[in-house]
């Protein structure tokens, strides 16, 4: 069992160290680390960890600017991790923070880490013990900013 780490340079937060940081602190896996330059790049480094590095499950980490364009560049690259979880049946835990959820770079860093580490514990779960997402099914559970909490009716 190996969790697949692919992140980007163009990120302004070292994502790819924090999730295998995460991941140390509650299990025992093992990870595989690829880096690419920006996010329309992550679709393949996924696809490579999954079917030449042999990872069980793939993080993919990415920042997209804050920019229209940025907007969709990211749009197309979640479709193209969609792609490659099907063509894989594979899961890979998408974690993109956009540069326009945070007021500044402070809190553009606090979000990146707490985003990324609350996705390993994710991942972690997903592989080793998927019983305790069932069990936070329909919790409104969010990662990053806080939980939403489950609706009421």
């Amino acid at each position: 069992m190996k969790i697949g780490i692919a992140d980007t340079t163009f990120a302004r937060v070292n994502m790819g160290k924090i999730a295998i940081d995460e991941i140390k602190k509650h299990a025992s896996i093992a990870t595989e680390r690829y880096t690419v330059p920006g996010i329309k790049d992550l679709p393949v480094a996924c696809k490579k960890l999954i079917e030449e590095r042999h990872c069980s499950l793939v993080m993919a980490l990415g920042m997209p600017g804050g920019e229209e364009k940025d907007k969709w560049c990211a749009h197309e690259a979640s479709q193209g991790l969609i792609q490659v979880q099907i063509l894989t049946n594979t899961h890979i835990i998408e974690v993109f923070v956009h540069e326009d959820e945070a007021k500044d770079g402070k809190e553009l860093a606090w979000l990146a880490e707490r985003r990324t580490r609350e996705h390993a514990v994710n991942a972690v779960l997903l592989l080793t013990r998927p019983k305790e997402l069932e069990n936070l099914a329909g919790t409104g559970q969010r990662q990053g900013f806080p939980d939403a909490g489950p609706a009421r009716e």
